[in-house]
Formats: structure tokens, sequence, C-alpha cells
């Protein structure tokens, strides 16, 4: 089953690829500008979350797909890598398998020349990662 954060993520990781949520039907689309602001999520990415998961916005569903974002969200659907750009995926648990990769109407796309989607990283949690790597490797060995 996909939770919700791996469909928010899932979500945010198309968003800065330019790709939209359709909503009624087509009579509407959301994609915000910004995704991350610094090691969060931005607000304008939260705040389109929250209207996806509203009981109020009906059958809304990722640009170039057929499943609904509430279907997402149920125990019939898990997420995976595209064999074609490893950008996130949906995949059914029971059944046929999603037609295809939303990355299949981009143009250009997968471009081993920009950088990938990316999810929120905590910089002072990286930079005290990698003092505590450096503080074990200079400790003196105790096997002595």
């Amino acid at each position: 089953m996909a939770s919700k954060q791996e469909v928010r993520q899932y979500l945010a990781y198309w968003f800065q690829l330019g790709k939209k949520v359709v909503f009624v039907n087509g009579a509407a689309t959301l994609q915000p500008k910004e995704v991350i602001q610094g090691n969060r999520y931005s607000q304008e990415f939260e705040d389109a979350w929250q209207r996806i998961i509203s009981p109020d916005a009906g059958d809304c569903y990722l640009e170039g797909t057929e499943e609904t974002i509430g279907e997402l969200l149920t125990n019939a659907w898990d997420m995976s890598s595209c064999a074609r750009c490893t950008m996130p995926v949906i995949i059914r648990n029971i059944g046929m398998p999603a037609l295809s990769c939303p990355c299949n109407d981009l143009k250009n796309w997968p471009n081993e020349e920009l950088p990938p989607p990316r999810s929120p990283v905590s910089s002072q949690e990286q930079l005290k990662n990698i003092r505590d790597r450096l503080v074990d490797n200079l400790a003196p060995s105790s096997s002595n």
C-alpha cells in the first residue's frame, strides 16, 4: 500500500518536472511553482497537498495518469521506480498495471544533465552525520 507520505513525495517529484494535478475532468489544474524551500516542502506545496487530499477535491489525478489520488491512497497501489527514468511511479498490487509512467509525455526526459527532483534535505542533519562519521574514524581502535 502506498502511504500518504509516499504519495505526497510522488507528487512533489512530478511537480518539480512541471506536471500538474488535474481537477474536475480538466476544468482546473494545480501546480505549485515552488516545491522545496530550504530543508522542507514549501508552504505553497503544503497548501496544494491539503487541497488535493481534501474531501472537497473530488477525483483529481496527476497529469499523464488515469488513477486518482484517492485511488493511490488505497491498499491497491504501491510505489516503485520507473524503469526508464527512475522517477517514482505507481504500480497496482492486483490486476493490470498502470498504462505508462508520467514521464511518457515529457520531452527531453530523462535528462542526465539536470539534477533529478528530490526531497527536502536538512543541511544541519547532513553536517551532523558527516561530523559523527569523522569522529568515529578518528577514535582510537579499542581492538588493540
